[in-house]
């Protein structure tokens, strides 16, 4: 299993570097961080600084959208880093929660990802890309290029997509019962379009937080350094809900139900711990969705998850515990996983 650490671009961006510099020393192969411009900094500016201060990690967005930069300015960049960098960047894509709705827009469809899935990987690796009736190549890009695209998905149009014509599969949470049920909805949709399943790398990403114990009051602490991403993973929910309704056979009650306390969300607190809008997520939500205890939990956990056919865990790495977590993955969990 590969490991990734995902971070938000918070200044000062040295610390981000630095942070990505140790979890690559510590076995993590892929870096990713956030991508909404409103709420920090430009991530694309410090993935160059990130991949000319290491040496094998591959760097990307989770997630990037369509609508926030052109198609051809996104493929450009990618492929400008890596032509500098060796194809070590992968496209994280997704419809655009925070970085969309906080400029006043709403989320992309699935049409447009589809669009520009197919613009932004052929562009990347020198091809030719229709863009709306202009077909445009970039003549500076080398033989052997290449652009992996995952895509972010919870819904079950969104997996079929994910499934028809994405390079991997982004599920944005570490519950195993959920994450069997859309893995198999990613693969069940790549087989009835003639795809290869295996070809679709599969990706759970969620917080970590290893504690010395599992006493109660240092699993009450991690709970709530990461109680923060059921909200965030809520806004995703709230829209599957007000599509298909709060009990609908196509979308797991699994994922839904906890949201019925919702009250709405503030952006300014978005995937940060102490985030007040979350306080609705019950503690069983954050042991479903996050990986939290001592060590030898995680490890339990991410064995049953590669056993899913998960092929990366990438670590939210928001909370108080930053480096201490990335060493104790490196020392201990990663070595027992992959061991």
């Amino acid at each position: 299993m590969d490991f990734g650490l995902v971070l938000q671009t918070d200044p000062p961006a040295s610390r981000v570097v630095s942070l990505m510099k140790r979890a690559e020393r510590n076995g993590f192969r892929y870096g990713w961080t956030f991508d909404s411009a409103v709420l920090w900094q430009e991530p694309f500016v410090i993935h160059s600084q990130i991949l000319a201060q290491t040496r094998r990690l591959t760097v990307g967005p989770m997630v990037t959208n369509p609508s926030t930069r052109t198609w051809e300015v996104t493929a450009s960049t990618f492929a400008t880093l890596n032509d500098m960098f060796g194809n070590r960047t992968v496209c994280g894509i997704g419809r655009g929660d925070s970085a969309m709705r906080v400029a006043g827009r709403r989320p992309d469809t699935l049409a447009r990802i589809s669009g520009a899935m197919k613009v932004i990987r052929a562009l990347a690796r020198g091809d030719e890309a229709d863009l709306g009736g202009t077909v445009v190549r970039f003549p500076w890009v080398r033989p052997g290029a290449a652009l992996p695209v995952w895509m972010a998905a919870y819904g079950p149009k969104a997996l079929k997509l994910t499934g028809e014509e994405a390079d991997g599969f982004i599920l944005q949470l570490a519950d195993l019962y959920l994450t069997e049920y859309m893995v198999k909805a990613v693969k069940d949709a790549a087989v009835a379009v003639g795809r290869d399943p295996a070809e679709v790398t599969i990706c759970v990403a969620a917080p970590a937080y290893v504690t010395e114990d599992d006493s109660p009051e240092a699993l009450a602490h991690a709970r709530e350094q990461c109680r923060w991403f059921g909200g965030m993973v809520g806004n995703h929910v709230a829209d599957l809900v007000a599509r298909y309704g709060d009990h609908s056979a196509v979308v797991p009650r699994e994922l839904t139900d906890y949201i019925e306390a919702r009250q709405g969300y503030d952006y300014a607190h978005h995937g940060r711990s102490g985030n007040p809008d979350t306080a609705f997520v019950p503690d069983a939500i954050v042991d479903r969705f996050c990986l939290i205890g001592p060590a030898e939990r995680h490890i339990e956990k991410l064995t049953a998850l590669r056993a899913l056919g998960v092929d990366q865990f990438a670590l939210y790495d928001m909370h108080d515990a930053q480096e201490a977590v990335i060493e104790a993955y490196g020392t201990t969990v990663i070595p027992a996983v992959n061991g």
